[in-house]
């Protein structure tokens, strides 16, 4: 075991000088006397007795490093509005959402052009059959032309079958963005 020579510290207080043996330094960030040889407070060093070390340093302490899974996307990933209408303009366009729920997210003849694309029938209130396959976004990209104009697509699956989803996006004085045209290409899904 090796031995440390112990170090020697003067403290004055209200004047007096006195010369004291320390065996170990105060922690850091404590104000008070030194510890002494043989005094209490030189009992232990464990934690809760003024330690700043934690309890055990060993290999296999380390806290695990963060799960790193890619078949997921991040979730402070910015998306952006496209998606947000695709997902909107297929809940219509499959019937699950009236085409009024996008009337205040329609400019133009947007609006006209979801009545003749939507199904005639309101939708159901009941959940999908279990023999219906519910159609689902493939993918979704966007082209900016100009500042405040997106022009997107998105691929919607329905088992084996794709339809293609067209649609532009205008934003207006007050920065919301609306839908001003859409097409679909192929089987409604």
């Amino acid at each position: 075991m090796p031995t440390s020579t112990p170090r020697t510290t003067e403290d004055t207080t209200e004047g007096a000088t006195s010369s004291t043996r320390r065996t170990s330094p105060a922690p850091a960030g404590t104000a008070g006397s030194p510890r002494t040889a043989g005094s209490a407070g030189s009992a232990g060093t464990g934690p809760g007795r003024g330690s700043t070390r934690p309890a055990s340093t060993g290999p296999g302490t380390a806290r695990p490093g963060r799960r790193h899974d890619r078949r997921r996307p991040p979730t402070g990933i910015h998306r952006g509005p496209h998606h947000w209408f695709a997902e909107r303009l297929l809940a219509v366009l499959s019937g699950r959402r009236p085409v009024h729920s996008l009337i205040g997210h329609t400019i133009g003849p947007a609006y006209d052009q979801l009545i003749t694309l939507a199904p005639a029938d309101p939708p159901q209130e009941r959940a999908y059959e279990t023999r219906r396959l519910s159609p689902v976004i493939h993918g979704c990209g966007r082209f900016t032309p100009g500042p405040g104009v997106i022009e997107a697509f998105a691929r919607i699956a329905t088992g084996d079958r794709l339809t293609a989803l067209a649609f532009r996006l205008e934003q207006g004085p007050d920065l919301r963005w609306r839908c001003a045209a859409v097409e679909l290409q192929g089987p409604r899904p």
